[in-house]
């Protein structure tokens, strides 16, 4: 941190660079804290982000098996009826 030579002039240089020394104290204090918390809300994000992710992947399949197990059904029905029209002659 750079102080303006007023400071050392008014308050000395004992009590500057202790005020100095306190100012960038709180500012470590204050960016650790924000890590942390930052941290936490990114975790907090990526957990909820997966839980949705798996719900949708869970969803996907139902509607993929919802459609083709009349897709299926209706071509096994087509190929019975079409093998009964043959073996009819």
């Amino acid at each position: 941190m750079v102080v303006p030579q007023k400071f050392y002039e008014k308050l000395g240089e004992d009590v500057t660079n202790e005020l100095v020394n306190w100012l960038n104290a709180v500012d470590a204090t204050c960016r650790a804290d924000l890590r942390e918390l930052n941290e936490a809300n990114f975790a907090r994000f990526d957990a909820k982000l997966g839980e949705r992710l798996a719900e949708l992947e869970s969803r996907l399949t139902w509607r993929m098996f919802a459609f083709w197990v009349p897709t299926a059904l209706a071509t096994i029905g087509t190929g019975a009826g079409v093998l009964s029209l043959l073996l009819r002659r």
